[in-house]
């Protein structure tokens, strides 16, 4: 079994990675849903995870015993972004690495794997080559959408798809759904404009896909 001051040193150490890797989230983090809880949260897992490693290391009965209450615990948040499971398992294995007592790899591994998402985030690595928006509109029934809008998207698009279409108001009104890719140096102010006109000023909301929106 370690001794105290081991344990109390390696806990340390997983802290001050974590607050690395937390730090790293934040700077990277890109969307429109940042959590403070869930940023200090990533440090506890890390953290935690350092001292059961160190308390069941060598003891089987103490390890079922955990494995066994922490099979009834639920994470009850609901990710914002897929990349927050990824820092979650990131923050767990440098406080396994730490609580196996490997410090030096635990300091090299957490210190390159940061640099390299540090890297992939900032030089924005796989990027789509043009932006992608999800468009939504209304017409009156009478209207025929293809006629209308058609031009607009040879116009304005390199790529317009039909997701859906369904009726809206007893119906009275058509609702669309379509995924766009904007050509380069359009100026969505233009296409706003000219979708209003087509749809006779009824809704249009334009959604880059990027953004993490309630909609």
């Amino acid at each position: 079994m370690p001794q105290p001051l081991e344990v109390l040193g390696a806990m340390l150490l997983s802290f001050a990675l974590n607050l690395f890797i937390a730090q790293l989230y934040r700077s990277t983090y890109k969307g429109t849903r940042y959590s403070q809880d869930f940023v200090q949260t990533l440090i506890m897992i890390g953290t935690i995870t350092t001292i059961l490693i160190m308390v069941v290391s060598g003891n089987s009965g103490i390890a079922f015993g955990m494995f066994a209450a922490f099979s009834m615990i639920r994470f009850r948040r609901n990710l914002g972004q897929a990349r927050d499971l990824g820092f979650v398992f990131y923050a767990m294995a440098t406080g396994m690495v730490v609580g196996a007592r490997l410090y030096e790899m635990a300091l090299i591994v957490t210190l390159l794997v940061g640099a390299l998402l540090y890297f992939i985030s900032r030089s924005d690595a796989f990027s789509p080559r043009k932006a992608s928006h999800l468009l939504t509109l209304r017409m009156t029934s009478d209207m025929s959408f293809e006629e209308r809008l058609n031009p607009l998207w040879g116009e304005f698009t390199d790529q317009a798809e039909l997701l859906s279409v369904r009726s809206a108001q007893a119906g009275m009104m058509t609702e669309l759904r379509y995924g766009l890719q904007l050509k380069t140096g359009v100026k969505v102010s233009d296409l706003m404009e000219r979708l209003q006109i087509a749809c006779g000023n009824n809704r249009v909301v334009l959604t880059p896909t990027g953004n993490e929106l309630d909609v």
